[in-house]
């Protein structure tokens, strides 16, 4: 029996629709990277280092710059790096076995979701801001390159590190677009402008007593 005009295959690559896409995928990417992101690399260093839990210091975050504070600057490094590599490894595992860019995002977006809310610790976590960094440099790494100068910039002006990543994270899908307009072209710029934002969005969010803070003359300088 003859083969269907239109089933013929041509050579032309297949672009996946939304709709040949299973959910179940989906779910599973989004749960995989949401959980990776939700490690609490922070807490479990502060945890073995000095058996304190660093939800009870400073802006009770459990990110590098609270880490560092409670329980030294090599442990806020490796918390720093730990983190990063978190939101790397989201997007290197939707890479790896799919490719799809809207997957790439929502896998980047789950990471995030869960360093800020980890099921682990009550959904109380970090800022987002390393995990944010480890996406980034993978996505888009000269609009993280230009947001981490502003960031340098602000923190060396004021000494207030929230207000550097605030300030970073709000310019990063701007970084993003003019790294697409000027200097790397991609054909589709949605997905990783929506990671982008969504992104700024959330870490923004988890600044929030940081903002207050900040407004009251009350936040803490390095």
């Amino acid at each position: 029996m003859a083969t269907p005009a239109w089933e013929v295959n041509l050579g032309w690559p297949r672009r996946a629709t939304p709709t040949a896409r299973p959910e179940m995928t989906i779910i599973i990417v989004v749960v995989v990277a949401y959980l990776l992101g939700s490690i609490p690399f922070g807490y479990l260093i502060v945890r073995r280092k000095i058996g304190a839990d660093i939800r009870q210091t400073g802006s009770g975050g459990t990110g590098a710059t609270n880490v560092s504070r409670r329980a030294g600057k090599m442990a806020g490094v490796l918390t720093l790096l730990l983190d990063a590599a978190k939101g790397s490894a989201a997007v290197l595992m939707v890479k790896a076995v799919d490719g799809d860019n809207w997957m790439i995002a929502a896998a980047a977006i789950a990471a995030l979701l869960g360093h800020i809310f980890p099921v682990w610790l009550g959904f109380r976590g970090g800022k987002g801001v390393a995990t944010g960094v480890g996406i980034f440099l993978l996505l888009a790494p000269i609009a993280l390159l230009c947001a981490g100068v502003v960031f340098v910039a602000i923190v060396a002006l004021t000494r207030y590190v929230s207000l550097g990543s605030i300030t970073a994270a709000i310019l990063i899908p701007v970084f993003v677009w003019l790294q697409s307009v000027f200097v790397a072209p991609v054909f589709d710029l949605r997905p990783s402008l929506t990671a982008a934002i969504a992104g700024a969005v959330l870490i923004v969010f988890a600044h929030r007593g940081n903002i207050q803070r900040l407004s009251s003359g009350t936040e803490s300088r390095i």
